[in-house]
């Protein structure tokens, strides 16, 4: 029998996700973001779900938009760091693929540049991330720049915003207000809602939103805000009990002992470990599920296996353990593994079985 560490993604879940991003603003379009493999759920098998109703699809490189191509995908792809050289660009012509555009380096090769076809750019603002994009104060002589270039189909204008996901955080309106003002008397779509700002910020909800992580059913909120209970988990990390100990008090567990039990204690030893791409980092404490029952990880994750607290839980050899999924969200597991849920699912190795339903 195989190694029972397996990923299921529901991609079911995945097209309510999209489609409950869709109905916050009926009238306006919807990139949905399948970077990093689809945030780990397979940015293929996603794509090809959602492209019947997805407006476009974004990435994070040019490669990553060449998977979608090859595997038949027609939907624009937007390039949300925009291309890394200027030979890129043939590329992103030929492909009808969409361009940010974020420094003065990019603006000169693409007027540089020779293409058969004008492509349509996603121009960033600096509205206060500060990693990437135009400062407020030059983005209209930038904008009008790129509007007079023959090598420009169209171009939107797009920001990022750093708090979304902090409704008591003043920073998001500050943002929305900077990025305003500078674009001010420019005619073209807009661009600015992440997931948080898609789900809570409807000010932010412009022409086109990119909702990312709420697509696999994760909330961006630390805390449970009414519509993001309405997401769907995509991603469950299963595997099963491989052995079962009863210790005695004062017995350790695992590596450096890193829990010594306090009274009798029956642990039960799961074939899964940080090689899969569960977290070492978990502390004693964090929770796990055996047959739908809720227990936690006791001693130190190692390379292939981990080990939970079986006693007073109906467990046997080959009893399920859910890591997380649709019945132990990830919001949950993450803040115990001291990351997020966008690690944990980005994070799943090859070596995990993965199985696609939906």
């Amino acid at each position: 029998m195989a190694r029972a560490t397996t990923v299921t993604i529901n991609l079911d879940n995945i097209l309510h996700n999209y489609r409950l991003a869709k109905s916050l603003a009926p009238e306006q379009k919807a990139v949905a973001v399948v970077k990093a493999n689809a945030y780990g759920h397979g940015a293929v098998p996603v794509a090809k779900k959602l492209e019947a109703e997805a407006d476009a699809f974004a990435v994070a490189c040019i490669e990553e938009a060449i998977e979608l191509r090859v595997a038949g995908i027609k939907k624009p792809v937007l390039l949300l760091e925009g291309f890394f050289s200027a030979d890129e660009l043939t590329t992103i012509s030929e492909q009808n693929f969409w361009s940010g555009i974020h420094n003065r380096q990019q603006l000169d090769a693409l007027k540089n540049a020779s293409l058969n076809k004008p492509i349509t750019v996603l121009l960033k603002m600096d509205s206060g991330m500060h990693r990437l994009g135009f400062a407020p104060q030059e983005y209209t002589a930038v904008f009008n720049e790129l509007k007079a270039l023959p090598q420009v189909k169209d171009v939107i204008m797009m920001s990022h915003f750093t708090s979304a996901d902090d409704m008591a955080s003043p920073m998001t309106n500050k943002q929305i207000e900077v990025f305003d003002a500078a674009t001010r008397g420019l005619d073209a779509d807009i661009s600015i809602a992440n997931s948080a700002a898609t789900l809570m910020h409807p000010d932010a909800r412009r022409n086109w939103q990119r909702p990312g992580i709420m697509l696999y059913g994760s909330s961006p909120f630390e805390n449970n805000e009414a519509i993001d209970r309405q997401l769907k988990p995509a991603m469950t990390l299963t595997s099963e009990v491989i052995a079962i100990h009863d210790l005695q008090p004062g017995d350790a567990i695992g590596y450096s002992g890193t829990w010594v039990c306090e009274k009798p204690t029956r642990v039960g030893t799961v074939a899964v470990g940080y090689a899969d791409g569960y977290p070492r980092q978990a502390v004693n404490g964090t929770p796990v599920l055996v047959n739908g029952q809720r227990t936690k990880l006791i001693g130190r994750v190692s390379m292939d296996m981990l080990t939970v607290d079986l006693t007073d839980i109906d467990a046997d050899l080959g009893s399920e353990v859910e890591l997380w999924g649709e019945n132990l969200l990830a919001n949950e597991v993450a803040p115990c593994c001291g990351t997020i849920s966008y690690t944990l699912f980005s994070c799943i190795t090859g070596r995990v079985h993965r199985k696609v339903i939906g």
